[in-house]
């Protein structure tokens, strides 16, 4: 009689796991119905936090705990979050919604396996603009070996407006990501992915964001290993000083008045339109969209509720209290292509936008290379703006001529010198394996070609020229015979990282720069990769 009860029993669980339909996912919610693509089944934005609207505009994120009285439909893809997008022609760049705290998940059809690893993404856009579903996954789908997982988070002054104090504490999207990262150490298994191989990888702002989860003590339970592309902590476009004045100059646009109350601005700002909120961007750029990140992360006040910073990253790396995870970060050798660009393109007077730094040099530099609020002085600042002008140019005009050598300029400031950096710090007071590579290869159409508005000037290897060849982007299209290569290259690196934590990137194999006393950096190119050891980054 017990025989034939297990039998049964074990028949039924057998025909329920054959005939269960891949579609219908059981959540602590309720049931939530997906998509069938054909090669990979997709369940598309899933929220994982409360509408931020209303009160809980300028909020810390809160758990999404509604219960479906219905199947969910998890086939629509995931919405911008509101922005004013660089991407977007002018006038009027507003895109998105307030209402956007979602992931989305994408599992490939592979019968012959019953778990996947995980890689979860965080999204780039200088913390302004950009969002998951301009993000393929179709390249990492092809491979049928994981399963992705894209974060939807807030952005500009709606993710990131900061008094400094207790009342708008700043830091709202990258509160976002870690909920949403927590969502997916909790959820994933039930859409076959294994918790315990999660890779969490941005580039940009999104390499700068898994940067900032990894220097929480938390983050090493959320994933196994990390990925920074073109972006970390350190660089000068992320952790910025001069928030709060922003956040009130912000309240006076939009007609809060001249208030000194951080509680009165944040009450007044609550009653705006979202969309009015994030059409003031335009009044904190100087030049088309610079700075290209005038609202992004702070080093929150001491006391300030479900804080995620209140320390600087350099502070924290030192003190090594931070998550002891493996971590690759990375740069291109002309990673400052992306805002170098916009110094190509043509002005309505016929001449290049380059030759009015002639005029403007002093006043532009400390906005496009974000040193505008680290001097205490504005001699000492001036005294730095032509040091640079002339450790890059000498004596030269800026002009055609120069452009490449501005280029280099915005390559060392905004990217490679506090890559190395992080890697250092890492190196002497972390414990857990730190790796970097630089790429050098460049696409034929990118971001810098698209920025500049042009494709007649090589600029070499641009930010995301190595990024796109992973998560593809019709912005870096066509993809050469030598570029798809890189691409199973690149993805094979991803997927040993997280299964089995070696990484290797075709015959190179990454080597730890803990306790090093020079750089172990991997340069891929074209046609091969080159272990590099090195007392200064190239």
């Amino acid at each position: 009689m017990n025989f034939v009860i297990f039998t049964t029993g074990l028949f039924c669980l057998w025909t329920a796991s054959v005939y269960a339909d891949p579609l219908i996912v059981d959540l602590p919610n309720g049931k939530l119905r997906g998509r069938d693509n054909g090669g990979y089944y997709s369940y598309e934005s899933i929220p994982y936090a409360e509408p931020p609207l209303g009160d809980l505009r300028f909020e810390a994120p809160k758990p999404y705990n509604r219960i479906w009285k219905d199947t969910f439909n998890a086939s629509n893809p995931p919405v911008l979050c509101i922005q004013w997008d660089q991407f977007i022609d002018p006038p009027d760049r507003l895109a998105g919604s307030e209402d956007c705290l979602t992931v989305s998940v994408y599992k490939p059809k592979n019968s012959s396996r019953q778990s996947f690893p995980v890689i979860a993404h965080i999204h780039g856009g200088a913390f302004m603009f950009g969002g998951a579903v301009q993000h393929g996954h179709q390249t990492l789908m092809a491979t049928g070996k994981v399963i992705v997982v894209k974060i939807s988070y807030r952005l500009g002054p709606i993710g990131f407006l900061s008094t400094v104090d207790s009342e708008i504490t700043g830091n709202f999207g990258l509160k976002d990501q870690r909920l949403a990262l927590q969502w997916i150490k909790q959820n994933i298994a039930r859409f076959g992915g294994e918790p315990e191989n999660i890779l969490v990888i941005g580039h940009s702002a999104g390499g700068a964001s898994v940067h900032l989860q990894l220097l929480q003590e938390n983050f090493k339970q959320l994933a196994k290993v990390a990925v920074s592309l073109s972006g970390n902590a350190l660089d000068p476009w992320v952790v910025q000083k001069g928030s709060s004045r922003r956040a009130f100059e912000l309240g006076r646009i939009l007609g809060c008045g001249l208030l000194s109350s951080s509680k009165e601005l944040k009450k007044c700002l609550k009653t705006k339109d979202a969309s009015s909120i994030v059409r003031a961007v335009p009044y904190f750029l100087v030049f088309d969209y610079v700075p290209f990140a005038p609202f992004g992360p702070v080093v929150e006040a001491v006391n300030a509720p479900d804080s995620f910073l209140t320390e600087h990253p350099i502070n924290i790396i030192k003190s090594g209290n931070f998550s002891q995870v493996p971590w690759l970060t990375s740069y291109t050798k002309e990673d400052g292509g992306y805002n170098a660009a916009l110094l190509l393109s043509k002005q309505s007077n016929g001449k290049e936008a380059i030759e009015e730094l002639n005029y403007r040099w002093n006043d532009l530099a400390p906005y496009f290379l974000f040193y505008r609020d680290s001097f205490k002085t504005i001699a000492e600042m001036d005294d730095y703006t032509r040091d640079l002008r002339q450790k890059y140019l000498g004596n030269r005009n800026f002009s055609m001529e120069s452009y490449l050598d501005v280029q280099r300029m915005f390559t060392d400031v905004l990217f490679k010198n506090k890559t190395q950096l992080a890697i250092d710090l890492h190196r002497q007071h972390g414990k857990s394996p730190v790796y970097g590579f630089v790429y050098e290869i460049a696409a034929e159409m990118a971001i810098g070609q698209w920025i500049a508005n042009r494709n007649d000037i090589f600029l070499g290897s641009v930010h995301g020229d190595d990024y796109f060849l992973i998560f593809e982007a019709a912005i870096r299209l066509p993809i050469r015979s030598d570029e798809v290569r890189v691409s199973r290259n690149f993805i094979k690196m991803l997927l040993d990282f997280v299964q089995t934590g070696t990484l290797t990137y075709d015959n190179c194999v990454f080597r730890d720069n803990v306790d090093q006393k020079l750089f172990q950096l991997v340069s891929i190119k074209s046609d091969k990769c080159v272990n590099l050891q090195l007392n200064e980054f190239p």
